[in-house]
C-alpha cells in the first residue's frame, strides 16, 4: 500500500466548492495498483461534484471498472476537463455538464441529456455539496442556510427524482454522507444537518425503492483531501486537518472510490439502506 503523507501545508482558496488544480499537494484520485475488472462493464452512471475531490476519484474507478460517465459540476471548467480526460484514458466515454444541481429543472434536463447521449442511465451518485465555517448560529445567514440545503439535500431529490424515470431493476444508487452525520459540528452546524437528512433520504428511499430492485446506499467520508477543504476553511486549520484521527492523517480520495464501486456494483447485491464509513478509525454510531 502507498505511503499517504500524514499533513498537507497549509493554503486556502476563496471560492467554493474549490478546485483542485490549485491544491498543493494533488489529492490522489486512484492508486496506480488499482486494477479494473469489469465491475460496472457498460454501464453508464451520472456524477453530480464530479469534477474533482471525491466525485473525480469515483469517476475514474468507475471508468477502469467499464462504466461511461457524465459528471456534473458548477463552474469549474478546467477541474471538469481535466476529469473528462482521465476518464477517457481509461478508455469510456464522459460527458462534463455544467450547472446548479439547487434547480429542479436543470437536474431534470440533465438526466435527459445523459439518457439522450448515453440511451439509459444505471448508477446514480449524489456526491456534490458546499459547507460554510461559522462558529455562532447567529451568523448563519437565511442566505446561506438556503443554499447549504438546496445544494445538499434538495438536490438529492430533485435529482434522484429525474433520474427514476429511467432508471430500471438492478440500478443502484449512491449518496455522499458525512461523519458529520453521525457526530455532528459545532461549526458546520447546516452542512452537518444537511448530511443527517441524506442518511435518512437514504434508508427512507431505500425502502421505497427495494421491491423494484433499486438499491439506495450511502458513503459518509470522515477528513478526506479535497477542494472543499481548503474553500471552507484558513490556512492554518487546513494544515491540522485530519490529524486528530485514529490514523493521523488526511485521507484521499483514491481510498473512498472503493467503497462507491462496490455499492455501485453486484458484489453490492444484498447490501441496501447502508452507509459505509470511511473516516481514518473514528468510531461512530451507525
Amino acid at each position: 500500500m502507498d505511503k499517504k503523507p500524514k499533513s498537507v501545508p497549509a493554503q486556502e482558496q476563496d471560492v467554493q466548492p474549490g478546485k483542485e488544480h490549485k491544491m498543493t499537494p494533488k489529492p490522489e484520485y486512484i492508486r496506480k495498483t488499482y486494477k479494473g475488472s469489469d465491475k460496472l462493464k457498460d454501464k453508464v452512471a451520472l456524477i453530480t461534484g464530479g469534477d474533482s475531490g471525491i466525485g473525480r476519484a469515483v469517476a475514474v474507478h468507475f471508468a477502469r471498472e467499464g462504466a461511461d460517465v457524465a459528471i456534473v459540476y458548477l463552474n469549474e471548467d478546467k477541474d471538469a476537463k481535466d476529469t473528462k480526460k482521465l476518464v477517457e484514458k481509461e478508455g469510456r466515454k464522459c460527458t462534463i455538464i455544467a450547472g446548479d444541481i439547487g434547480e429542479e429543472d436543470f437536474c431534470k434536463k440533465t438526466v435527459e441529456q445523459v439518457v439522450k447521449e448515453f440511451g439509459k442511465l444505471d448508477v446514480l451518485v449524489n456526491n456534490a455539496a458546499e459547507q460554510h465555517e461559522q462558529t455562532d448560529l447567529r451568523d448563519i445567514s437565511d442566505e446561506q442556510l438556503r443554499r447549504t440545503f438546496q445544494t445538499n439535500i434538495f438536490s438529492m431529490f430533485y435529482m434522484t427524482k429525474a433520474a427514476l424515470e429511467h432508471m430500471k431493476e438492478g440500478a443502484a444508487i449512491v449518496n455522499s454522507t458525512s461523519i458529520t452525520s453521525y457526530r455532528g459540528s459545532s461549526h458546520l452546524m447546516d452542512y452537518a444537518s444537511t448530511k443527517g437528512a441524506i442518511t435518512s433520504f437514504t434508508r427512507s428511499l431505500s425502502s421505497n425503492l427495494a421491491e423494484k430492485n433499486i438499491r439506495v446506499n450511502a458513503v459518509a467520508p470522515g477528513p478526506i483531501w479535497t477542494p472543499l477543504i481548503p474553500a471552507s476553511f484558513d490556512a492554518e486549520k487546513v494544515k491540522e486537518f485530519g490529524k486528530d484521527q485514529p490514523m493521523g492523517r488526511v485521507g484521499q480520495p483514491s481510498e473512498v472510490a472503493p467503497a462507491y464501486v462496490f455499492l455501485a456494483s453486484e458484489d453490492g447485491s444484498y447490501v441496501t439502506g447502508q452507509v459505509i464509513h470511511v473516516n481514518g478509525g473514528e468510531l461512530i454510531g451507525s
